[in-house]
């Protein structure tokens, strides 16, 4: 019966009144105020706004500090030599003439022997973790591949110096020597330092960067475009040459050109092996120069105003070729992943 009654109000009980919304518009001057205080809960989030925005404009106001400040400190190079700077080869800071071209030279020439050791062994790893490797082994072999990213650039030139360059003197150098001599690209002193030691410390320091982007970009090739290759009796090989790699091919590209990126603005390992020669040689056996490795060794000894501004042009040389070569990859990434889900089985 209480509870009869409880769910049964007595007739002369009062219920629940209805709101005048005229008489609270009329005493909140025209609004009606939320439960719980609009004011107390916006003023939380305009502070995290402004707090990410001040974020963002921060990361581009550093931007464009740095590109003011190199243009800036190579305003005396570019008034003394032009453009001439960038086609000279002289490089002698007794008489302040100086020439980037050596430098341009060993920083595309070592680049492009990392891309050439890189490139088949990056796309080959990345093929087999996501096509051919077993689920059991594809997360460890995947995380030990990008950790090679993660070791310090001066671990690489160590290691270098005491493996790379006696295996290079001693074994690798002679042979080429011996059988792709008439070349011209392997002649000379088997020292072990120069352009060829660059290039292969360079490949093993980029493999993991192109390794990723291939890997993330083949995730994202639609699995139908597997099974109807299959189903159409190509073989496992013609499935991943024609119904992958071609599809992804934009992006295997744009994770290519990170790692050039990568390369190009590499410096204490290159700087432990290239031999630091501002010369411009045909044979990868001789050492050379890049515009990273010249700004370290160099930058602390610039007495003359026009020799630290000669430095500071290189310097801004190599920061825009690399947010350019950057930017590039990130575009042919993104023309293939946008809006693309990746694989279940990754």
């Amino acid at each position: 019966m209480g509870m009869a009654n409880a769910a049964f109000p007595r007739p002369d009980m009062p219920g629940p009144q209805p709101v005048d919304t005229a008489k609270v518009k009329s005493l909140t001057g025209g609004r009606t105020a939320p439960l719980f205080g609009a004011s107390a809960s916006e003023a939380p989030d305009r502070i995290f706004k402004s707090a990410m925005t001040a974020c963002g404009l921060a990361v581009l106001g550093v931007l464009l500090l740095i590109v003011y400040e190199l243009v800036s400190g190579s305003g005396l190079s570019w008034h003394a030599f032009g453009f001439k700077f960038f086609a000279g080869s002289d490089w002698n800071p007794v008489s302040e003439q100086f020439g980037a071209l050596p430098f341009i030279y060993g920083t595309l020439v070592s680049s492009l022997v990392a891309l050439i050791i890189a490139v088949p062994l990056a796309v080959g790893v990345a093929v087999f973790t996501t096509e051919m490797c077993p689920k059991a082994l594809r997360g460890p072999l995947s995380f030990f591949v990008e950790l090679l990213a993660a070791i310090p650039s001066v671990i690489y030139g160590l290691w270098a110096m005491f493996v790379l360059v006696p295996l290079l003197s001693g074994y690798v150098e002679p042979f080429l020597g011996r059988t792709l001599g008439w070349t011209g690209l392997f002649t000379g002193a088997p020292y072990g330092l120069g352009m060829l030691a660059a290039g292969i410390i360079l490949a093993i320091m980029i493999i993991p960067i192109i390794s990723s982007i291939t890997r993330e970009v083949l995730l994202v090739v639609p699995q139908h475009q597997r099974e109807g290759v299959l189903a159409l009796g190509a073989t496992r090989w013609e499935m991943i040459r024609v119904g992958v790699l071609r599809n992804a091919r934009a992006g295997i590209v744009g994770g290519i050109i990170l790692g050039l990126g990568r390369a190009l603005g590499e410096t204490m390992a290159v700087t432990m092996v290239i031999g630091n020669r501002p010369e411009i040689a045909k044979s990868l056996f001789a050492p050379g120069y890049t515009m990273a490795s010249v700004l370290a060794n160099e930058f602390s000894e610039a007495t003359g105003d026009v020799y630290l501004s000669a430095l500071v042009e290189i310097g801004l040389a190599l920061f825009l070729v690399t947010i350019i070569v950057n930017a590039l990859a990130q575009l042919l990434v993104w023309s293939v992943t946008r809006g693309q889900p990746r694989r279940a089985n990754a």
